[in-house]
């Protein structure tokens, strides 16, 4: 499908991206910006996101704004602050996008580690979880306000080896599902996005002997992350979406 939104169809809109420091949340952060959107970037190092910043402010894109948060050790009350932040400066949330995530190691499932399997879902999982809830309140103020979470192609169908981030992965498929139910008669829509194989340092984490130049750009899967944020997706709630349909 051609997803395709107006030039400015996300003008006055406010929209908070986690993991907006590289890869795809800081395509995303820009691209949004670029369509009239005021980015709160999140994202654990500050020097990626200033770069982040510079680029948006260097095109002449409305101002972002920046919150440095590591999600595996922020609590409830950090993301409860957050929220109460947000809507001192901007007064309201039009959106958030779910990006930020975590690999973790590829193993067989026998040998997953406690450890490595608390951290993916630390941040895959219930970081999401939590920074959702004390989000709700003020992205329920907006006209048209949306919720995207990230899945993967391995939250469809499980895949040997990659335990826990399919794990993780159907748990945010099943999240998005239930929030979806829960607010379908509501002015906030709820959907995830697969990206797909796409050019990203996850991406090559996992597949260190593929050839880059194959994959799509996270320019290239934009379109159907604006029609998510944007006006014309607005009778899209409870799906999950393949960037990259087969």
């Amino acid at each position: 499908m051609e997803y395709q939104v107006a030039a400015d169809a996300l003008n006055g809109k406010v929209i908070l991206v986690t993991g907006a420091g590289d890869g795809i949340g800081r395509q995303a952060a820009i691209s949004y910006a670029q369509h009239g959107a005021t980015v709160i970037l999140l994202g654990r190092t500050v020097k990626k996101l200033e770069s982040v910043y510079d680029e948006i402010e260097a095109a002449g894109y409305p101002q972002p704004a920046i919150i440095p948060l590591d999600m595996m050790g922020a609590t409830r009350q950090h993301y409860l602050d957050m929220t109460d932040t947000i809507e001192q400066q901007f007064g309201k949330l039009d959106g958030v996008l779910h990006n930020a995530g975590m690999l973790g190691v590829l193993s067989p499932f026998d040998q997953i580690e406690e450890k490595a399997f608390d951290e993916v879902m630390q941040v895959n999982v219930k970081a999401t979880f939590l920074m959702t809830q004390a989000l709700m309140p003020l992205i329920q103020k907006s006209e048209d306000g949306r919720i995207v979470f990230t899945s993967s192609t391995v939250g469809h169908s499980g895949r040997a080896f990659w335990g826990t981030y399919a794990i993780s992965k159907f748990a945010t498929e099943g999240m998005m599902q239930v929030l979806a139910d829960e607010l379908s008669n509501t002015t906030v829509k709820v959907n995830a996005i697969n990206p797909g194989g796409t050019r990203t340092k996850m991406r090559a984490s996992a597949f260190p002997a593929e050839d880059a130049n194959n994959l799509k750009t996270p320019l290239d899967i934009m379109p159907l992350y604006l029609y998510l944020m944007a006006p014309e997706g607005k009778d899209v709630n409870g799906q999950c979406i393949d960037a990259q349909p087969k």
